[in-house]
C-alpha cells in the first residue's frame, strides 16, 4: 500500500481508503450486520488501509458506531477518520453553523474518539461554500483550535464549487466526485495542489457502474432507484464503450480506481465495499496502474462523449 500526504503535519493516508456508507444498518444500500461490518474494518486494516470515511447519516449513525467498535483498543494516531456535517443522524439535512458543534460531538461519541482528523460539510448548498459570507468557517477554526478536529473541508461535486470553496476558506480537504464518467472536478485539481488541499476521490466506481456488473437490463432497489430507464440505458452504453477502450485484459473496476490514482492531486480513493471480495479487489487495484496513454484515452472519451451530457450521479 502506498501512503500519500493528507493534512499538513498529519500522518500519511493509504491511497485506498474505506468508504463506510455500506457499514451501517438500515442504510441506502443492502444492510450489513455489525459483525460483518467490524470484520470488514479489521480486514481493511490488515490490508494497510488507515483512512476511513463516514458520516452521521450513514446507517442513521451505525456506520460511526461500528467504526468506533472496530477501532477500540488501537492507537488513535495510527488511523485517520473523516466524518461530515450537514446530513443528520435522523436522516434530515441541517447546514446551520450553530449546529456544527453538536453534530461533531455526536460523531465523536459514536466513534468513541476525542477528535477526528477532518470534518467536512456534506454536499452543502452552493451559497454555504462562500467563506466571505458565512460564519461556518469561524466555528470550524475554533474546533481546530480546541483540538476537536485537525482540518476541515467539504464534499463537493463540481469544479465550480471547489473553486469558490478554496478561494474563500482555509480548507485543507475536499471530497470530490471523480471517476471515469465524471471528470469535471479535475479542473480544480491544480488549484488544490497549489493550495495544499488534499483530495479524497469519492464514488470512483460510479455507484457500481464501473464494476462492469450492470447493463441496460439492470434494475435497482436501493438508493440507485433514482435512475430512470433512460439513465440506465445511457450508462450501459457508455460503460460498454469504456470496456472497449481499456481492452479485455484489464478488470474494469480496478482500472477505474487506477484511473483515479493516476492523478497526483488525489490523496486517497474511497470505493464502497459490500463484500470481502470487493475489498480485496479494490486493494489489488493499487498493484495494477494504468499507462499515461490509457489515461489520456479515457480523458478524451469523457471530453468527446460525456462532458456535455450532464450525466446524473
Amino acid at each position: 500500500m502506498k501512503y500519500n500526504t493528507y493534512i499538513k503535519g498529519g500522518i500519511p493516508v493509504s491511497e485506498i481508503g474505506l468508504g463506510a456508507w455500506q457499514l451501517g444498518s438500515s442504510s441506502d444500500w443492502k444492510s450489513m450486520s455489525e459483525k460483518e461490518a467490524i470484520k470488514m474494518v479489521l480486514q481493511s486494516m490488515d490490508y494497510g488501509i488507515n483512512f476511513f470515511d463516514t458520516a452521521p447519516n450513514y446507517g442513521f449513525g451505525t456506520s460511526e458506531i461500528r467504526l468506533g467498535k472496530a477501532f477500540k483498543g488501537r492507537d488513535r494516531d495510527k488511523f485517520v477518520i473523516n466524518t461530515k456535517f450537514g446530513h443528520t443522524v435522523e436522516g434530515r439535512t441541517n447546514f446551520r453553523s450553530d449546529s456544527i458543534r453538536d453534530s461533531l460531538e455526536g460523531s465523536l461519541k459514536r466513534l468513541d474518539v476525542d477528535y477526528v482528523d477532518s470534518l467536512i460539510i456534506h454536499n452543502p448548498p452552493f451559497d454555504v461554500l462562500d467563506g466571505n459570507k458565512n460564519d461556518h468557517y469561524e466555528v470550524l477554526e475554533k474546533l481546530m483550535d480546541q483540538g476537536k478536529i485537525k482540518a476541515y473541508g467539504a464534499s463537493l461535486d463540481n469544479s465550480m464549487e471547489m473553486d469558490l470553496f478554496m478561494r474563500t476558506t482555509n480548507c485543507s480537504v475536499i471530497e470530490a466526485f471523480f471517476n471515469i464518467l465524471h471528470q469535471d472536478t479535475a479542473n480544480a485539481f491544480e488549484m488544490a495542489q497549489h493550495k495544499e488541499v488534499a483530495i479524497i476521490a469519492k464514488i470512483p466506481l460510479d455507484s457500481g457502474w464501473l464494476s462492469g456488473k450492470y447493463d441496460e437490463k439492470s434494475s435497482f432497489d436501493d438508493i440507485r432507484q433514482r435512475w430512470s430507464r433512460e439513465d440506465i440505458g445511457t450508462r450501459a452504453k457508455l460503460v460498454k464503450e469504456i470496456k472497449q477502450i481499456i481492452g479485455k485484459d484489464r478488470d474494469l473496476a480496478q482500472t477505474a480506481i487506477a484511473f483515479c490514482l493516476s492523478y497526483p492531486a488525489i490523496s486517497t480513493v474511497i470505493p464502497g465495499n459490500a463484500t470481502m471480495d470487493q475489498l480485496r479487489s479494490n486493494v489489488e487495484s493499487t498493484q495494477k496502474p494504468i499507462s499515461t496513454e490509457l489515461v489520456v484515452k479515457l480523458q478524451d472519451f469523457y471530453k468527446r462523449e460525456i462532458m456535455d451530457m450532464n450525466l446524473p450521479w
